[in-house]
């Protein structure tokens, strides 16, 4: 089995070997004993079973311990049970004060049922819980004292005394800003003093159960079983002498859990890894004699993390062996993205996103065993133990190799290829999922057999899903080294071309692994960096060989110089010569290329990607954002009274603003087409335009716009490099408009009450901003280097176009013109949806209706929501409201703005869409 090593963190606390015998020698662990170490070495360097050693060589004085470094680790499940109790406070505020009516019954039930309690018992109870409450936190703290565990004493201290200052300000809360609701929920007339309230959270008991949960009473069944009993006693004697409330006992409770878990997180736990010693008294419980243990080296990738310490384990009687240690801290390593690809992917991530040791330890043994009955060549596994509580140890058989990673290129040959996939295809016999079949999980032995290590995230009784995900995944990794074509050909000669094509629809890098994703990323950036210097190198190449045609003698007669005509050549030439540069740099990417050598051999296999996630990121965020811009506007249409609005409405100026929002497609339409020189229909321009305003409601915000335009332009006949740089240059051209048309009306409407020409306050405050930001990007080298970057690449493809348009005036014109009528006919809609709700007292100029469509389209252009929705609508609201339009009439014209501009012409665009499907022009 290739060893892999240890998390980063431990790495300082042992002496790192990268090797074992058989790949270059091993090294001793480190005891702080320089006999130890010697012999350790000694040991380790045998390469044979039976050797005698020196008679005074005995494990006792080869083991050693190793420093644990750090002292103290956060745990990510901490963490979780911070956030969970925060929440759950949260949510238990919330009841207490929408739900009055149901606490109170809930209140008055619990104390009819405990009112009959005898006198006595409630006495009893009292006493002895308020007794036991303090000796049996000092008995434990003392025990563990004895032990030297003073660390966790201190750490419960520590959320002991917070968890009683956030008590103490809770109190302050309820008593003096809580709405009345919550104060009725936890508190209620004292029964001393009726004009007194009792706490609404217990002074001492939150501190204590928060001293509880950080030192770890959970851990220990007896102390944690007194305890509870202690503090039900204590809660019920409370409640039924009616100085609590129940609501007031659950805070309690909720406050010091969350305290404690928060401190724990915040200070970080105290490291209880096993040490070395550790390790070598748990293989003696189970029948070895270990001479020395070696940590080997593993890649420092986020998907090493919770794979568990390796060791390197020399015997005195028996072949070497190859440990794996697994402890609490680092399997929860990853926990966090596990728990992510849970949520968001369906059959894809573990199934639990933080296993428990023992869960953990059957998964792995049960793979270990499963893949050898299979047939597939597997470590062996021939022992496990616990270590204590935090901690299992897997022991296997030694193996020595390289993992495929470490392999040259020349190495790595057709039978090494095909040897790894009848290992899967063993695999996929019995229907187990590796799950991880990367470079570091593939082990060639001296012997060249290749082996498969790392189960311990595989599946059993696997799915389709998974079998075609680890083909899927050994393909790219294999096709990463060798190339798709060796790649895809030694699949197809194991397992046949219906498996192979079966695959394509995982060939998605949401369905590969962390590391592979991440190669498959920094490939992408070289391509888009070598087709940019291809670029660039063209257009230089270009202007050079102008130059050179250029004629030198300035005194040449006027004849000579180029016409328009030549000037036009040359241009088209450059641009030629461009696309030729474009069309000879531009590489596909492994995954096509893998999809591209298996429809050589399936033409018909299914290609289109599978639907793996649950729900897209952006999904999520399109939601929060449009749950937030739906809460505002319901805020604001509570308190309109939409029925006498609508009976008064004014509606020719409701069929104004319809007529101004169908003249916006013509205008689409024109802004578009100023900036492509080819001759492209007009009609079918606007009828694209149309379709756009479907697309929009369904693809992510300011792409399916540019998407659409793109596959029109195509359609239309422009070269496809063309198509995307005329995009490019009115999509720059309508930002350099909106800006300029932003300032100049925000300048405009600062000056319109004043008699001077001064601009406003707002103007400067913009202007001072941006060059705030063009100074930071300047000064800062990383920001420079990024902007530098995309500017070259923008003047490399859209400036040339524009250049070309500018050579036709009347092409500029219509551009030109289409972008201001665009922009025209969205502030003259917007006026007239005011006009239509309002009246002569209500009217706003049309330079404070610019400035808010301007600034509201910029946000809903940046919102993540598709067509800005909730975003547009509550920038607009408040934007009218601002410049002094009344609540009342500022919501209803937005919304039929919205109306008119967004939901209306949903349904046209989608039969624009349809038809111009069929008619092949999309």
């Amino acid at each position: 089995m290739k060893q892999q090593g240890a998390h980063p963190e431990d790495a300082e606390g042992t002496s790192d070997v990268s090797s074992r015998p058989g790949a270059g020698g091993t090294g001793a662990e480190d005891t702080g004993d320089a006999d130890a170490k010697d012999t350790g070495k000694k040991a380790a360097g045998r390469s044979e079973p039976g050797v005698d050693e020196p008679d005074e060589v005995y494990a006792d004085e080869v083991e050693g311990d190793e420093p644990l470094l750090p002292a103290r680790v956060h745990r990510p499940s901490d963490l979780m049970r911070f956030l969970i109790g925060v929440l759950a406070v949260a949510v238990l505020l919330a009841i207490a004060a929408f739900a009055h009516g149901t606490t109170s019954g809930l209140e008055q039930d619990i104390n009819k049922g405990t009112g009959q309690a005898p006198d006595l018992v409630i006495k009893i109870a009292g006493l002895a819980s308020s007794i036991a409450i303090l000796l049996v936190p000092v008995a434990f703290a003392i025990e563990r004292l004895i032990k030297r565990d003073g660390l966790r004493i201190a750490d419960g201290v520590l959320a002991a005394v917070l968890a009683h200052g956030v008590t103490l300000a809770t109190d302050l809360w309820v008593a003096k800003a809580a709405p009345g609701s919550i104060q009725d929920a936890l508190t209620q007339p004292s029964p001393g003093d009726i004009h007194a309230l009792t706490d609404p959270v217990h002074g001492y008991l939150a501190p204590v159960i928060a001293y509880m949960t950080a030192v770890g009473m959970s851990r220990r069944p007896r102390w944690r079983g007194v305890l509870w009993i202690v503090l039900m006693l204590d809660a019920f004697s409370m409640l039924v002498t009616g100085y609590t409330t129940p609501f007031s006992i659950i805070l309690t409770v909720l406050i010091g859990w969350t305290v404690a878990y928060g401190t724990l997180y915040a200070v970080g736990s105290p490291n209880v890894r096993p040490t070395g010693r550790t390790l070598m008294a748990g293989l003696r419980t189970v029948g070895f004699r270990p001479l020395s243990a070696a940590r080997e080296e593993a890649p420092d990738t986020p998907e090493n993390g919770d794979r568990g310490r390796r060791y390197f384990v020399t015997l005195e009687d028996g072949p070497p062996l190859d440990v794996t240690v697994v402890d609490r801290e680092q399997q929860a390593q990853g926990f966090f993205y596990r728990a992510w690809r849970n949520l968001m992917l369906r059959g894809l991530a573990t199934r639990s996103s933080l296993p428990s040791l023992r869960q953990a330890l059957e998964q792995e043994a049960l793979l270990a065993y499963a893949a050898i009955a299979a047939g597939a060549n597997a470590p062996k596994l021939i022992a496990t133990s616990e270590l204590g509580p935090d901690a299992v140890i897997l022991v296997y058989e030694h193996i020595g190799g390289r993992t495929l990673d470490a392999l040259p290129d020349e190495e790595i040959t057709d039978e090494l290829l095909h040897d790894t996939w009848h290992q899967v295809r063993a695999l996929q016999s019995r229907r187990i999922a590796h799950r991880r079949l990367v470079g570091d999980a593939i082990l060639v032995d001296r012997s060249g057999t290749v082996i498969l290590t790392d189960l311990r995230i595989g599946e059993i009784a696997a799915g389709d899903l998974l079998l075609r995900m680890d083909v899927s995944q050994l393909l790219v990794t294999l096709g990463l080294r060798v190339g798709a074509e060796r790649a895809v050909a030694a699949a197809l000669s194991v397992l046949g071309p219906d498996a192979v094509a079966d695959c394509l629809p995982m060939l998605q890098p949401i369905a590969l692994s962390r590391s592979t994703r991440a190669t498959l990323r920094r490939m992408a950036r070289e391509r888009a960096e070598r087709e940019r210097e291809a670029v660039l190198e063209a257009s230089r190449q270009a202007k050079h060989a102008r130059l050179e045609s250029a004629p030198d003698d300035d005194t040449a007669p006027v004849l000579e110089k180029p016409g328009k005509k030549a000037v036009k050549a040359e241009a088209r030439a450059e641009k030629r010569a461009i696309d030729e540069a474009v069309e000879e740099a531009r590489e596909e990417d492994l995954l096509t290329q893998i999809r591209h050598q298996v429809l050589l051999i399936r033409p018909q296999a299914p290609v289109e990607p599978a639907r793996l996630e649950r729900v897209r990121p952006r999904t999520l965020i399109s939601l929060m954002a449009g749950a937030i811009g739906a809460y505002f506007l319901l805020t604001q249409l509570t308190h309109i009274e939409f029925g006498p609005l609508v009976a008064h409405a004014q509606w020719g100026w409701v069929a104004a603003a319809v007529l101004f929002s169908a003249a916006s497609y013509v205008a689409a339409a024109m802004a578009l087409l100023g900036f492509v020189p080819e001759r492209v229909p007009f009609v079918r321009a606007v009828a694209a335009q149309v379709a756009g305003s479907f697309v929009k409601i369904v693809a992510p915000p300011a792409v399916g716009g540019v998407a659409l335009n793109t596959r029109f332009l195509q359609r239309a006949g422009v070269r496809p490099g063309l198509a995307v740089a005329s995009v490019g240059a009115s999509q720059l051209f309508g930002l350099g408009c909106h800006i300029l048309m932003l300032l100049s009306f925000g300048y405009l409407t600062g000056t319109e009450k004043t008699p001077s020409l001064s601009p406003s306050r707002t103007v400067i405050a913009g202007l001072l901003t941006v060059a705030v930001l063009v100074l930071v990007a300047t000064s800062v080298p990383f920001l420079r280097k990024f902007v530098a970057t995309r500017v070259r690449s923008l003047f490399a493809g859209v400036v040339p176009r524009m250049l070309d348009v500018l050579q036709r005036p009347q092409k500029l014109v219509t551009g030109i013109g289409g972008m201001l009528l665009l922009t025209a006919c969205f502030v003259m809609c917007l006026d007239a949806s005011i006009r239509a709700f309002g009246d002569e007292t209500t009217s706003l100029s049309i330079a404070g209706v610019a400035v808010v469509f301007l600034a509201g389209n910029a946000l809903g252009s940046a919102a993540p929501t598709p067509g800005g929705v909730g975003a547009v609508e509550a920038t607009l609201t408040v934007g009218l409201i601002a410049i002094g339009l009344p609540k009342e009439v500022a919501a209803p014209a937005v919304l039929l703005f919205r109306l008119l501009t967004l939901w209306l012409p949903v349904l046209p665009g989608w039969l624009a869409f349809n038809h111009l499907t069929r008619k092949g022009a999309l």
